[in-house]
């Protein structure tokens, strides 16, 4: 399973309310929004979230698997203290946030009220993506279907960039996408050298038949030449 994560400016908000309590909300993927991300160009499809599991996904900072999550949405149940939904526009989320009994909490709280932190990050699994462009230095990849969303994350730096840090720790999931544009590559080469055999058979039997012909024509030039 080869996990890839996506970090950007992505709509982030503190509130606030008697209701609700202390919450964050957040839109982490966007359908449809073409991304640079340095050596491709990638969109995630509108469907891409059809028939993903969602059913356990943790919401953490700077995905820091190491520290007990923020919230968790388990079954996207109406206990789970992050609360999933897939709308037109994309993944939205709403998180749950234990300030007074968690200090992390209150100080992401407080980092996303100031500005300081403006974005999310997710981690996920492509199932199934297509390409364009392949033979160009700076291809388009679309995410047609993720299988599973692991986590989403609060991140300080939201706009992704092939950084050495980030590629370090997505040095596996970028072979795997790279290794996916190679084989796209490789199948319009293969769908191109179909085509020249094709094309040459057709000329191939296209010259045969006007040499058989001209044969033709030869013989019977030649038997109406010798009649009596």
């Amino acid at each position: 399973m080869n996990k890839e994560t996506r970090a950007f400016s992505f709509e982030v908000r503190a509130e606030e309310n008697e209701q609700h309590g202390t919450f964050i909300t957040g839109l982490p993927i966007v359908f449809d929004r073409a991304t640079d991300l340095g050596w491709c160009q990638e969109t995630i499809a509108r469907t891409a979230l059809d028939n993903t599991d969602l059913r356990d996904v943790r919401f953490l900072i700077g995905h820091d698997t190491s520290m007990v999550p923020l919230a968790r949405s388990r079954n996207n149940n109406e206990n789970s203290t992050m609360q999933m939904t897939v709308t037109e526009r994309g993944l939205e989320i709403r998180v749950d946030l234990d300030v007074k009994g968690n200090p992390r909490a209150a100080e992401l709280y407080s980092a996303v009220s100031r500005g300081d932190i403006s974005g999310m990050s997710f981690m996920f699994v492509v199932d199934k993506d297509s390409w364009a462009d392949v033979e160009s230095d700076y291809p388009k990849r679309t995410v047609e279907s993720i299988s599973r969303v692991l986590e989403v994350s609060a991140v300080a730096f939201p706009a992704y960039e092939s950084s050495e840090i980030q590629v370090a720790s997505e040095d596996t999931a970028l072979d795997s996408a790279r290794a996916s544009l190679e084989s796209a590559r490789q199948k319009l080469a293969e769908e191109r050298a179909a085509e020249e055999a094709a094309k040459a058979a057709e000329q191939a039997a296209k010259a045969e038949e006007e040499r058989r012909t001209a044969a033709l024509e030869r013989l019977n030039n030649l038997i109406g030449g010798i009649k009596p």
